[in-house]
């Protein structure tokens, strides 16, 4: 597999993210509208976090990358809670499940190329912190 360049893993990584919204508001408006709980509270809970790194997503800056997977262990604890418990989401779960795993690890990689191509590494994080 070869190697691919920052600007092919921040389309990558912007994809999934954006897939992984996309997917969520399909899911709760249309797929598989909630039942016991108001639709609205049910966006508010799924779609709002998504939205908070949402503007550094889309301008592709490499620290907005690396902190939303923090937001992404939500998606992450909710599709694979769903595979165990649910028969009848089980495969919206596993679409969602592949969307955010995406997102996570794509992101992650443009984070850390991006992050060195700028100069801004942990390593000279940790050696700022010394001086």
């Amino acid at each position: 597999m070869s190697k691919l360049s920052t600007s092919q893993l921040l389309l990558i990584a912007k994809s999934s993210y954006l897939a992984l919204l996309a997917w969520v508001l399909l899911w709760h408006l249309w797929l598989s509208p909630p039942v016991d709980i108001s639709l609205g509270l049910m966006l508010i809970f799924w779609v709002v976090p998504l939205l908070f790194p949402l503007k550094g997503i889309l301008s592709g800056k490499p620290y907005t990358y690396a902190w939303s997977c923090f937001v992404l262990l939500l998606y992450v604890l909710h599709s694979t809670t769903l595979l165990v418990v649910s028969d009848t989401e089980r495969w919206l779960a596993a679409v969602e499940l592949v969307l955010v795993l995406s997102a996570f690890w794509f992101g992650l990689q443009y984070a850390k190329f991006r992050g060195k191509e700028l100069g801004i590494g942990l390593k000279k994080l940790k050696d700022k912190s010394k001086d």
